[in-house]
């Protein structure tokens, strides 16, 4: 046995490696965050139960949970990739964490990319589930799943870039207020659970360009009314992508 058989060897582990195992990290902690678990999971499912057994609002559809199903799903992506990841990086900003990870030999492009992918793993689990309580309700989903997957990573995309925006800019007080206060005004004013025909001609045509309206919209004509990829909505969700994500890039303060 040679003597150096036991002598340490310092370096960072392979790049791949390092961003497994922070997304990891990254996934465990938002599912072990009460707050976060109310935004993901307890509120889309409690709205698609209530609103679909319940006649509170005319969806115009023959059954409810054929309009509601669709919005609830963009709902659970903006939940998490905006509003949850807002508040969450928000207050690890706050407190420090991510100068920290930056001093790490985990580049910041690495540190982005795991939470992404924590992000698409969470609602991974939130679409099985909403889509199992769906089905219990009687739903009869339309369309195939190629669009369906391109929007909700172009949704992914979209809130994402807009919530590292946020709280790469505000405090994290206000990053947490503003995120809950844009969840729940998009809640109702993104076609959701009320459909936009029930607003006024000016302010639906505003509305009609939010992400939340943009996804719910093109994931409806998909899985409602059994339409192919509905181009004008995945463009509305791209532009948002890129200014989302470039603003994020150019304005994200570490500390």
């Amino acid at each position: 046995m040679s003597t150096g058989t036991y002598s340490p060897r310092p370096g960072a582990a392979p790049v791949g490696r390092m961003i497994a195992a922070q997304a990891a990290l990254e996934t465990r902690m938002l599912l072990r965050n009460g707050e976060q678990l109310l935004l993901t999971v307890v509120i889309p499912s409690l709205l698609l139960v209530l609103f679909s057994t319940v006649d509170v609002v005319d969806t115009g559809a023959e059954k409810a949970v054929d309009f509601l199903a669709p919005g609830v799903l963009a709902l659970a992506v903006m939940s998490t990739a905006f509003t949850g990841q807002a508040i969450a990086t928000g207050f690890e900003r706050r407190y420090g964490v991510l100068k920290r990870l930056g001093a790490s030999p985990l580049p910041r492009w690495a540190l982005m990319t795991a939470k992404t992918l924590s992000v698409l793993v969470t609602e991974v689990f939130q679409i099985a589930l909403l889509t199992v309580i769906a089905f219990a309700l009687g739903w009869s989903p339309q369309g195939g799943p190629l669009p369906v997957a391109l929007l909700l990573v172009l949704g992914t995309a979209a809130f994402s870039g807009l919530g590292l925006l946020m709280a790469g800019t505000l405090r994290a007080e206000a990053t947490l207020a503003a995120a809950n206060l844009v969840f729940l005004l998009l809640l109702v004013g993104g076609g959701v659970v009320v459909p936009l025909e029930k607003f006024p001609d000016a302010a639906r045509g505003v509305l009609e360009l939010l992400p939340i309206s943009a996804l719910s919209g093109g994931l409806r004509d998909v899985l409602q009314g059994g339409a192919g990829m509905p181009w004008g909505d995945a463009l509305v969700l791209a532009v948002w992508a890129v200014l989302g994500l470039g603003a994020a890039a150019r304005f994200f303060r570490w500390e």
